[in-house]
């Protein structure tokens, strides 16, 4: 099997599908063109197909000829709210929505994946499971795909799980990288009400002022990190929100800010989910006021097994050259639903660079309205997805 031969063949098409999902992006559990265009892609290949019963999500299973393990390929297909500013010919044609973080791309790219390995169903040692994922932009579509079994699609719970990400800015254009343990934080929100009493803002002091309270409580979660946990130990907490107020000369009666908080072990996220609370709770107490919040777990951290991030850079090694690997230096406080499967099955996620850019500072980031991706990377990242689904295979 010659991967990058065959998947050079097809890159026109794979380019094609890509061009087209970009330009009906759709957000959250329910992408009904997405899952379609996925279906059409599909059509003809020797698949065992199942759909989502609580989102549009695809499971598609394709059985070897040999008996073997079963090995699992994700790429989620979900966009973001975010109004592109590219002026490529096949932009967003859905105001508002943007594929900013190129999972059109990894869905084109699994879709190839699924082409090179149907054409050699008969000569595999074990099964693949294909996973065409929604939501994965905070909607959790791995947690329900995995409610729904889509790691015992196969007719028993997969071997190995494998998925990658494509980067527009970061790493180099064409390049993998990973790294073994800890690769992408844990993420949860951190959600505060402050509740007073508003009024004339000309009298502030006939008033409880929430807006103050809020803000300092804002200072204080970064004192917190500073203050109360080690400087080996990675936390994040950035607010993304801060609403209060109609008018300059209203003092409202409550002021509301939202934060994410990003965590590597259990133990901090411990900690920070119960003091946070408490810093809170009680800086509104000092004042006269009250704070309603609430912290919540998203995703758990991204933590790939070791010897399957060493399969994967050997793999990429193999395949494509030792220039086409870098090892990643430290873990991102970014977050994934991935990391629900590799909770539950040994594996590895991996980033892959797609800049359109050769001087990386230039190019925008991920969720960038202006993030761009080039999609000659899709064949060399689907013929990868292919070869470690039938090198793990024959693993045993």
């Amino acid at each position: 099997m010659d991967f990058r031969e065959e998947a050079a063949a097809i890159r026109g098409d794979l380019i094609a599908l890509r061009r087209e999902l970009h330009q009906i992006p759709e957000i959250g559990l329910d992408l009904p063109k997405t899952q379609a265009a996925v279906l059409r892609a599909l059509e003809g290949l020797p698949l065992e197909i199942t759909l989502g019963q609580t989102s549009t999500a695809v499971t598609a299973v394709l059985r070897g000829g040999r008996p073997g393990p079963a090995v699992l390929l994700r790429g989620d297909m979900d966009a973001l709210p975010v109004t592109e500013e590219n002026d490529a010919e096949y932009v967003s044609r859905h105001a508002g929505t943007m594929h900013a973080c190129g999972h059109d791309l990894h869905t084109a790219g699994l879709v190839g994946a699924a082409r090179l390995l149907a054409a050699h169903k008969n000569e595999l040692a074990g099964d693949v499971v294909f996973m065409f994922q929604p939501g994965e932009e905070g909607w959790d579509g791995a947690g329900h795909m995995i409610a729904e079994g889509v790691l015992e699609a196969a007719g028993r719970k997969v071997d190995a799980a494998y998925g990658l990400h494509v980067i527009s800015d970061m790493v180099p254009r064409g390049v993998f990288t990973t790294k073994p343990g800890p690769m992408m934080a844990a993420s949860s929100g951190l959600f505060v009400t402050v509740v007073g009493k508003g009024g004339h803002g000309s009298r502030p002091h006939t008033t409880l002022d929430p807006i103050p309270v809020a803000a300092e409580i804002v200072t204080a979660l970064q004192n917190l990190i500073t203050r109360r946990f080690s400087v080996f130990e990675p936390i994040v907490i950035t607010v993304g929100t801060f609403h209060a107020g109609t008018r300059h000369n209203i003092i409202p009666d409550d002021a509301t800010f939202e934060a994410t908080v990003r965590t590597f072990s259990e133990e901090a996220l411990a900690q920070v989910e119960k003091e946070s609370v408490q810093l809170a709770e009680a800086i509104a107490t000092a004042h006269g006021l009250t704070a309603e919040v609430r912290f919540v777990r998203e995703y758990p951290a991204t933590i790939n097994d070791a010897d399957e991030a060493a399969f994967v850079a050997e793999t990429v090694k193999d395949l494509f050259g030792e220039d086409r690997y870098t090892e990643m230096p430290d873990p991102v406080m970014g977050s994934e639903d991935f990391s629900r499967v590799l909770e539950a099955v040994p594996g590895s996620y991996m980033f892959y660079g797609a800049t359109v850019k050769e001087d990386l500072s230039e190019a925008a980031s991920n969720h960038s309205p202006r993030a761009a991706f080039d999609d000659s990377v899709l064949a060399d990242g689907a013929a990868l997805l292919a070869e470690l689904a039938v090198r793990r295979m024959n693993r045993g």
